[in-house]
């Protein structure tokens, strides 16, 4: 098994505790794969679930004995302290601990007296022997054990002696570290720091800390505890878990790399934070979070024109590190917001050479500032907004074709078969300077549908690439509406080419024209652009 960096521990526990957040239901397949993938940002351990106690558990750790090859993470199994009045070795719970053939085995334990004598209906000094008997028995079959003391703040609250010895005896039995538990989330940093404090004058062993979020500070309680001398830290991928969810994982390793400079995982992993969240946020089948620190989306993307006047002169002077420490980085969102930097940054960034032509960069600005004042939007739609860029530039190129008409129908079948129907007329130019008069039909599930089948059947002949193009996605948004069904239409389309994605958008008071202008800016994209 590969040797975790000794002197700071990265624990994840996406599969265990990730794993209860409301609408996630992980298959064994997909836990395989978060294994994987969170092996390679090179966290030290995975927990990987409860075996014994969920079948789906147990077949993941029996599967994982011959399919997950972990180059820098141990894997965790995950269980209680064997039961009050029984002994250990007959504990079937134990058992499965030690079946699932785990180097290392993390077992929850009770740290609050009320819930010693609440919810497991025992006495202090036996619950006291539950983590001593059960930490013995797994490190006398050869495990490394960790013990997670449960309730461990809210605990210290009401008995500040109990929890510490909860730990002394996990400690005296052979655990190598005791986790210091905010189950129910209640901590802010500044008492987190305090109590480990405290308890780290008091107890002699390696301490960790496990942060729910139901403050919104799960991540910051995390660092207070580092700051104040754990060196074990838990988190879960993308910060979920049940209700407000855990500290997250990746902004724990980001901030314990590049703010308080603990190499806790390889170089070259920092650089994989990005891609993995996202690529765990599709298993789980959640939209990963633009907002979310560091990988997000929209982590180092700069709206206003004040900032892009700044980053045009330096980028560090808006962002607080370098986006591909992270794999993530740097946009410019172009908005009525946005001054000359930020349309000149944004050019850049498409590839489109802006040099020498301040008048255009002057004419878009305002172009700009026009259009969103009626609607149309812009930073979710960077195809259109290179259409609008390329066509202010000197020699840009006539449009595709002129429109003469479109119609579009929609049936309703005696069978409750509904189908669309669109008949468009375009003319097209021909490099004699005469046009070609083309009148193409097409159905479609919805009128928009039928619409993008119209047109690029119309096209084709001419752009052989769009028998190629397809609709991805297509959204649609109110704006300004003005009583009953009157209101302004906002479109964005998604279309690909099967290789990549771009975003167009349309605006109109009649939704089906503002589909078109989308539509016509990603039929243009694919040719002009692609």
């Amino acid at each position: 098994m590969p040797t975790p960096p000794s002197t700071f521990h990265v624990f994840d526990t996406t599969l265990r505790d990730g794993a209860q957040r409301e609408g996630i239901s992980f298959s064994v397949a997909d836990k395989l794969a978060v294994a994987r993938l969170l092996d390679e940002i090179g966290v030290g351990y995975v927990e990987g679930g409860w075996p014994g106690a969920l079948p789906k558990d147990t077949e993941f750790f029996a599967r994982a004995r011959t399919e997950l090859k972990l180059q820098h993470a141990v894997l965790v199994a995950f269980g209680a302290t064997r039961r009050a009045g029984v002994p250990v070795a007959d504990d079937p719970q134990v058992q499965a601990l030690l079946d699932a053939e785990t180097p290392v085995v993390c077992l929850v334990a009770k740290s609050d007296v009320r819930h010693v004598r609440d919810a497991l209906r025992t006495t202090l000094e036996e619950n006291l022997a539950m983590v001593g008997d059960t930490v013995a028995h797994l490190v006398a079959h050869g495990r490394r054990v960790f013990v997670d003391c449960e309730h461990f703040f809210d605990g210290y609250a009401a008995d500040p002696d109990y929890g510490v010895r909860v730990l002394e005896a996990a400690f005296a039995a052979g655990a190598e570290v005791g986790v210091l538990c905010d189950t129910n989330g209640g901590m802010l940093p500044m008492g987190v720091g305090r109590v480990v404090a405290d308890v780290r004058a008091r107890v002699g062993g390696r301490l960790g800390i496990h942060c729910q979020d139901d403050t919104g500070c799960a991540v910051a309680n995390s660092l207070a505890a580092v700051e104040a001398g754990v060196t074990h830290v838990q988190g879960t991928a993308n910060g979920y878990g049940e209700r407000a969810g855990n500290a997250d994982t990746f902004a724990l390793v980001a901030n314990l790399v590049t703010k308080m400079g603990l190499p806790v995982v390889p170089a070259e992993c920092l650089g994989e934070l990005q891609r993995v969240s996202h690529a765990i946020a599709e298993l789980a089948n959640i939209a990963p979070d633009d907002h979310q620190p560091y990988v997000g989306a929209s982590a180092f993307a700069h709206k206003a024109g004040l900032h892009a006047s700044a980053i045009k002169v330096s980028p560090e002077l808006y962002n607080h590190l370098d986006p591909a420490l992270v794999g993530n980085g740097m946009r410019i969102l172009v908005t009525e917001m946005a001054g000359r930097a930020s349309v000149e940054l944004k050019g850049r960034e498409l590839g489109v050479d802006l040099h020498g032509h301040a008048d255009v960069v002057g004419r878009v600005v305002d172009q700009v500032k026009v259009l969103e004042a009626d609607g149309w939007s812009f930073e979710a739609a960077d195809a259109s907004f290179e259409l609008l860029l390329r066509a202010s530039l000197p020699g840009a190129p006539d449009p595709l074709f002129e429109l003469e008409s479109y119609r579009t129908t929609v049936e309703h079948w005696g069978n409750g078969v509904v189908v669309s129907e669109a008949t468009v007329k375009v003319l097209l130019p021909n490099a004699d300077g005469t046009v070609e008069r083309v009148i193409s039909t097409g159905e479609g599930n919805g009128p928009v549908n039928a619409l993008d089948n119209a047109l690029r059947q119309a096209l084709v002949s001419r752009h052989p690439q769009l028998a190629d193009v397809s609709l991805a996605d297509y959204k649609v948004r109110i704006l300004g509406w003005k009583g009953g069904s009157s209101a302004t239409t906002r479109v964005l389309v998604d279309t690909t080419d099967g290789v990549g994605e771009w975003t167009t958008v349309g605006v109109h008071d009649n939704i089906v024209e503002a589909s078109w202008h989308a539509l016509v800016d990603a039929l243009t994209y694919a040719v002009r652009c692609r």
